[in-house]
């Protein structure tokens, strides 16, 4: 029960994230289409850059798929511990990308 809990949170926090990634899986059409998605990655890129490395490598791990137990041990610390881990770097992306760019996105 726990792990269907915890995944159903963990694709809710991922579906939150990858708004920051709308562009990059997409293929560009259109001249202006490439230079919004190179933008955005740009943006993303630069934030990441800007944040703790631990957070940015959690967020990274995170977005790639890697579940809690793998980030924990990655990251040597109790699995129970990622989800907190995860939100506290969601946010401080969220703050950083607000903080460089408003809420244009």
């Amino acid at each position: 029960m726990r792990e269907a809990l915890d995944e159903l949170r963990r694709q809710t926090r991922r579906s939150r994230f990858e708004r920051f990634f709308r562009f990059v899986g997409e293929s560009p059409q259109t001249p202006e289409h490439l230079y919004a998605a190179n933008a955005e990655q740009h943006r993303v890129r630069t934030v990441l850059g800007a944040l703790n490395r631990r957070h940015a490598g959690l967020l990274l791990l995170w977005s790639q798929g890697f579940s809690y137990q793998e980030i924990a041990v990655s990251l040597a610390v109790n699995r129970d511990y990622v989800g907190s881990l995860v939100k506290r770097a969601q946010e401080a992306f969220r703050k950083e990308y607000l903080k460089r760019y408003g809420n244009e996105s």
